[in-house]
């Protein structure tokens, strides 16, 4: 088994719950880790035995693409977008970061992590 981690993906998108952050958007980061059976790929090293990481990219671009209020429902669709393509996934943890947020203060960046065990 391996553990897979895509960090620091940097996105600019429309998240939140105010109007104005979903016209002017916003610095998103996401960290993505997952577990897969890597195996097959270690000895025969192809890329079709193991999970195209740049696809699972894509994905996550995907998501990030689609206005949500809530980070934790950016978080739950990322999840759900990357299981359904990958279902042997046995672990996934996402982390979405919106830098510079709304919060009537300084704060760097407010994020949200989800984990699922499969």
């Amino acid at each position: 088994m391996a553990l897979i981690i895509l960090s620091g993906m940097e996105f600019f998108s429309y998240h939140g719950c105010f109007a104005e952050e979903q016209i002017i958007g916003n610095k998103f980061i996401v960290d993505l880790e997952f577990v897969t059976n890597t195996e097959e790929a270690e000895t025969t090293d192809d890329l079709t035995k193991t999970v195209n990481y740049q696809k699972v990219y894509e994905l996550v671009k995907d998501e990030m693409a689609v206005k949500s209020k809530l980070l934790e429902h950016v978080a739950r669709r990322i999840l759900d977008t990357v299981k359904s393509k990958f279902p042997e996934l046995t672990n996934m943890k996402v982390r979405v970061a919106k830098v510079n947020p709304a919060v009537g203060g300084t704060v760097d960046k407010v994020s949200v992590t989800l984990e699922r065990d499969i």
